[in-house]
């Protein structure tokens, strides 16, 4: 059974950043692994990927901003969020690719 805990989210001040953390269990994390994020009254929609190699992909709208990386070592994913925008507030998801398994999610709050 494929767990995933999210953490790392909170309240950040436009511009600002943080880092979030996505364990897996369950499954060998030798796989691709997706962000997502969900914002209010509207539908999930892709952050950013990273293969088993660490080669990774982004949405337009965070790219230069997020960085998307992960352990091996530690079965975790994280995604580094810089220069925050009210627009980021969102539940952020992790997601292995091919298994259709979903976390509690982590809230990012970006306000001032």
């Amino acid at each position: 059974q494929v767990q995933l805990v999210e953490s790392g989210g909170g309240l950040v001040q436009p511009g600002g950043s943080l880092r979030l953390s996505c364990t897996v269990s369950g499954i060998d994390f030798s796989i691709h692994m997706d962000w997502y994020r969900q914002a209010p009254e509207k539908q999930r929609e892709w952050v950013a990927g990273i293969t088993r190699g660490g080669a990774t992909n982004y949405a337009n709208s965070v790219k230069g901003r997020f960085t998307i990386s992960r352990d091996n070592t530690k079965n975790t994913v994280y995604l580094q969020m810089n220069s925050l925008k009210p627009e980021d507030t969102a539940v952020y998801y992790c997601k292995p690719t091919s298994f259709d398994s979903w976390g509690q999610g982590t809230q990012v709050t970006v306000s001032s």
